[in-house]
């Protein structure tokens, strides 16, 4: 992962903050100056807060968990949907759902839907409805698809979430809190950094100041994956050179028993020739007579 220099962050836009009557205090330390009654972000602020949030979510991919991202304004939907996909992570790009963190069990209840909707399709009920029917289900489909299609394989609760726009997903953001999930998010001049765990202080509105954050982010994901993948197959080696000189010990132990047992009958054996050899010598003295 490589965090991007303050050029770049310089070229997509980052520094572009909201009106100053539009700002909110508690920002004032991302702040660098105002210009033309706009105000300024500090890009160095950006950079070091940009590496601590992508070290974050890399140790979280390495653990195997999962990262909620969150965008559904419309310069931001496509560039999060992209992103998320190329690191196998679940995306809202829609309305968000309400409960979606706080009532998760309906909304796998709602996905569940979806895959016994599929399933009809497949096993022919779907073929013995009427037509009526058949359009309603499609439709009712259609509208899962498009709401929790990207969320299908969340099992389970996200170890985190990723919010591009506090203030457009406050929902999203106070369901997180609520359930004690670190939030990471893109913080403008206009909200509170004080509902985000992990501050990124950024244009939120630009989609090139948008797209190389979630770039950067979702690389560190990536190296996290990757590491965790060769972690795994050393441990498995590991494994396999600890098991190797077990499954030879119990053939020893074999070979040794199975000699164990031969010598007591090669022993047993020699002293009855023994005492054959005394028998036939006496038996043999007289004759010489």
């Amino acid at each position: 992962m490589q965090t991007p220099t303050f050029d770049q962050l310089l070229d997509a836009t980052c520094h572009f903050g909201h009106l100053k009557r539009k700002w909110n205090p508690a920002m004032a330390p991302y702040i660098f100056m105002e210009r033309n009654g706009i105000h300024i972000i500090d890009l160095y602020k950006t950079q070091a807060k940009l590496e601590e949030a992508a070290a974050a979510l890399k140790n979280i991919a390495k653990s195997g968990k999962k990262v909620l991202f969150v965008a559904t304004k419309k310069q931001a939907k496509q560039v999060v949907a992209d992103r998320a996909t190329s690191v196998g992570m679940p995306y809202v790009i829609e309305r968000w759902p309400g409960g979606m963190l706080t009532n998760f069990p309906t909304i796998r209840k709602a996905v569940k839907k979806m895959a016994s909707i599929d399933k009809m399709m497949k096993d022919g009920t779907f073929d013995n409805m009427s037509k009526r029917e058949r359009l309603q289900v499609t439709r009712q489909r259609a509208k899962l698809e498009k709401n929790l299609g990207s969320i299908a394989d969340l099992n389970r609760l996200p170890s985190a979430v990723f919010v591009v726009d506090v203030m457009k997903e406050h929902i999203a953001v106070a369901e997180a809190n609520r359930l004690g999930i670190p939030v990471f998010g893109i913080v403008d001049t206009n909200s509170d950094p004080e509902l985000v765990d992990f501050v990124i202080p950024a244009n939120d509105d630009a989609s090139k100041s948008i797209d190389i954050i979630l770039t950067t982010v979702c690389e560190a994901i990536n190296e996290g994956i990757e590491e965790r993948k060769i972690e795994k197959v050393d441990n498995k080696d590991e494994e396999l050179a600890d098991e190797a000189p077990a499954e030879a010990k119990p053939r020893r132990t074999r070979v040794r028993r199975k000699a164990a047992e031969e010598a007591p009958a090669e022993a047993a054996a020699e002293p009855a020739q023994a005492e054959e050899e005394p028998k036939a010598e006496a038996q043999e003295e007289p004759k010489a007579e």
